[in-house]
């Protein structure tokens, strides 16, 4: 986690079927956030080549999912089930994945009313994680 910022986003930008709308401008903005110890990215690794990862922005205990990629089949779903576990296991309350569709669905995400998420929102900003939670780190490793 947090080793690889700008390799994960470039990653998440790269030419997809469908396009991105993380432009030049996007990707400067996150590196500057992440310089401030607000955008954080999970890395998959396969040896010493990136395979997977995902970006967000943490606030408290609210992490919000911006984009993932995948080199290798599943190894952005890796990224995201290591990471949750992490974040949960250490007082994380929610991650907003922003879209819910076949995909996000098929991890476990799920619409929260507008209001709902307003009211969490509120509360989740003002909580904290362990000091030293998004110090760059590994996660998991299959050695273990």
């Amino acid at each position: 986690m947090n080793y690889a910022f700008g390799q994960v986003i470039e990653g998440c930008a790269s030419d997809r079927e469908e396009g991105t709308w993380i432009t030049r401008g996007v990707v400067e903005a996150y590196h500057r956030l992440h310089e401030l110890g607000h955008a954080h990215s999970i890395e998959v690794w396969r040896e010493d080549e990136l395979v997977g990862g995902m970006y967000g922005v943490a606030q408290g205990t609210l992490f919000c999912g911006e984009s993932m990629f995948s080199r290798m089949e599943n190894a952005s779903k890796t990224a995201l089930l290591v990471f949750c576990e992490e974040f949960i296991g250490h007082g994380g309350k929610l991650i907003d994945c922003q879209v819910l569709n076949d995909h996000t669905a098929s991890l476990g995400a799920c619409e929260i009313p507008r209001r709902d998420y307003l009211n969490y929102l509120n509360q989740m900003r003002l909580g904290r994680l362990p000091n030293n939670f998004w110090v760059p780190r590994c996660l998991f490793s299959p050695q273990e």
